[in-house]
């Protein structure tokens, strides 16, 4: 399987504006640039659909590892933070910090912790990031 994004730009890094549009259509050229990245203009940035990316691809994976546990989460949240930071006369993201709460009628907490840190390093998007992976784990009654 492959999927496309793809990204227009026009202008210099400061001034210049660009768009993001996915192959699906969820996004259709939603605006970003140097000040929806570093400031507050309204749009996306990079950082922000890796860290998107990363909290679907975790909790996709771990309902599927949940489920071969024999466990049925009746809510997953999942939230990532990804770090940004200058590094080399430039900048690179040096970390992505999962956060996931769950409602799972009958799991223990270390059933539920065992899911999550398989779910941690198996999901594709973990695989394919070389920054620090981190993430916590909370079962909600």
């Amino acid at each position: 399987m492959k999927k496309t994004a793809t990204a227009a730009w026009s202008g210099d890094l400061k001034t210049g504006k660009g768009t993001i549009s996915t192959q699906s259509g969820a996004l259709k050229e939603q605006p970003y640039g140097f000040n929806t990245h570093f400031g507050d203009t309204p749009g996306t940035n990079p950082e922000e659909l890796l860290g998107a990316a990363h909290a679907g691809c975790f909790t996709m994976a771990l309902s599927n590892i949940l489920a071969e546990a024999g466990m049925v989460a009746q809510r997953l949240d999942t939230k990532a933070e990804v770090t940004l930071d200058k590094a080399d006369g430039g900048f690179a993201i040096t970390a992505v910090h999962l956060t996931v709460e769950a409602v799972i009628p009958g799991a223990s907490a270390q059933a539920f912790e065992d899911a999550a840190r398989k779910a941690e390093t198996g999901c594709p998007v973990s695989k394919v990031l070389k920054a620090k992976i981190t993430m916590e784990a909370r079962l909600k009654a």
